[in-house]
């Protein structure tokens, strides 16, 4: 059974929460992931081994949580007066970020440390947070919007498709044929 932490906001659990992150994310950088183990993240963050393997249960499960940390968007997505520019916008950066590196690295630790797709579902909760935003908001406006389950088939699964499986056409350009091909669908 995948152990997940449970926070109290302002709690000594969310204080150990962020300790253990931040040691990760400082030791990443540091010695390189590979390098990471239990008792050198426990000592950098000030807490006992056995503290980590009762919240978390192993390495990975940590590394999963802190990748689906890192992957919740910082802000919401810009306001751009349209839903095709919205969404175009939003498709880009989303794509840019996910396909980098550091968020190929996320993706993989997030799925990794994720034996009953809790990590997964939040994952993919970030992303229809965010659709909901730029739908409401064009719809707000008064122009037609879809649900956000056909952006999410439409645009953000083949994205990520390719992202895990095949790495050619991974550009702005991509995205924005994602977005239009939705958006003529929608208009017809």
């Amino acid at each position: 059974m995948s152990r997940k932490p449970l926070v109290r906001p302002g709690g000594r659990s969310a204080r150990v929460q962020e300790s253990v992150h931040e040691a990760v994310r400082a030791l990443t950088s540091e010695v390189g992931r590979d390098a990471l183990t239990v008792p050198l993240v426990a000592a950098r963050a000030g807490v006992t081994p056995s503290t980590i393997y009762r919240r978390w249960g192993d390495l990975q499960e940590l590394l999963s949580d802190v990748a689906v940390e890192r992957l919740r968007p910082e802000t919401p997505p810009g306001d751009h007066g349209g839903l095709a520019a919205d969404l175009t916008a939003w498709a880009e950066e989303f794509l840019e970020e996910m396909s980098s590196p550091p968020g190929r690295a996320y993706i993989r630790d997030a799925l990794l440390g994720d034996p009953d797709g809790a990590n997964a579902g939040q994952c993919s909760a970030y992303a229809a947070e965010q659709i909901d935003v730029m739908l409401d908001r064009a719809g707000a406006r008064g122009e037609p919007v879809p649900d956000a389950e056909t952006v999410i088939d439409r645009v953000v699964a083949p994205m990520m498709y390719r992202i895990l499986f095949r790495r050619g056409r991974l550009d702005a350009s991509y995205a924005r044929r994602l977005v239009t091909g939705l958006l003529a669908d929608q208009d017809s």
